[in-house]
């Protein structure tokens, strides 16, 4: 398919897993996608080092060599990539419209596939410890952690269920919690409480990472919120999980977003508004996996080139 002018094919917002994937995709589907990287772009993938749990890697690879390997196959079938931000979507009945960088672009279809970001706790060397010792996803670097103490930010749902997941690996897991009771649904949280290995932590946070002379995570500094007591707890690396950000601010006007603001889908990827799909952690929160989001964004690249098919 050929672009008409101005007007493009397809605009895939976003380069995480979810977005390359839909662009390798449309490329090849000679869709001459246009990619918006973003405001974070590789999405989160970038902040994490080795990535063992991505199929055909059986030695693993780094996150950031994992996403710039699928920003070249996408460049090789012709993806074409632009460093901009989706400020403003307006949906029309053939063309969409999207405000990027103050400019309105026009397109056939959209995939929105800006991911999620994960709140962090705001600490000041917080962004350089990301990746040696601080993650916000124990699924996926857990399994570096055996037989050493580690620590668990939160008190929610995920909170317990990381926590009850380390378990397997690492020798104990502190819960650090800022209240005195778990937000958590009643079985997750006595599931965590009544484990052996897991070591609640009540009305406390983080107040400093603790480095290494080789830069990984030794301890944390905590301060107990109602005595204001500080001390040093020892772990190799924070899981925090005191929730994710959907980025769809430019979209909930038009999109119907869940009580967090996860864009809904109809069916696959298919959203609300024709020509509009959607893929990855933008409407994910619960697997929230590399492989997941690929997957998201190979079947949104193949319901937008059905779409343009049957519109043509």
């Amino acid at each position: 398919m050929e672009r008409n002018g101005s007007i493009e094919n397809l605009v895939i917002v976003g380069t995480g897993c979810a977005g390359l994937t839909a662009a390798i995709y449309a490329a090849r589907a000679n869709l001459s996608p246009l990619v918006l990287e973003g405001r974070e772009p590789g999405g989160q993938l970038t902040t994490t080092t080795l990535v063992e749990n991505f199929p055909g890697f059986p030695d693993g690879i780094d996150g950031p060599q994992l996403i710039m390997n699928m920003h070249r196959q996408a460049e090789k079938f012709g993806a074409r990539f632009r460093y901009a931000e989706v400020d403003a979507f307006e949906p029309g009945k053939n063309l969409h419209r999207l405000k990027v960088d103050g400019e309105w672009l026009e397109a056939k279809s959209v995939i929105v596939a800006s991911g999620a970001s994960a709140k962090w706790l705001g600490l000041p060397n917080e962004k350089g410890m990301k990746g040696h010792g601080l993650t916000s996803c124990a699924t996926c670097d857990g399994a570096f952690y055996r037989n050493v103490p580690v620590c668990v930010v939160g008190g929610g749902d995920t909170a317990c269920e990381e926590a009850v997941f380390l378990t397997k690996f690492a020798s104990e897991v502190h819960l650090i919690h800022r209240r005195d009771s778990f937000r958590a649904s009643a079985i997750l949280a006595e599931r965590a409480l009544n484990h052996p290995k897991i070591k609640p932590v009540w009305n406390t946070v983080i107040t400093e990472y603790l480095a290494d002379e080789k830069g990984e995570m030794r301890a944390v500094k905590i301060k107990n919120v109602e005595t204001n007591e500080e001390s040093t707890l020892e772990v190799k690396c924070v899981f925090i999980a005191i929730g994710h950000t959907p980025n769809t601010d430019a979209f909930r006007n038009w999109l119907p977003t869940d009580k967090s603001g996860y864009l809904l889908k109809k069916q696959g990827s298919v959203t609300e508004i024709a020509g509009v799909f959607a893929a990855g952690d933008v409407v994910d929160p619960y697997y929230r996996q590399a492989v997941t989001a690929a997957g998201q964004g190979c079947m949104a690249a193949m319901d937008a080139e059905r779409y343009l098919t049957d519109q043509e």
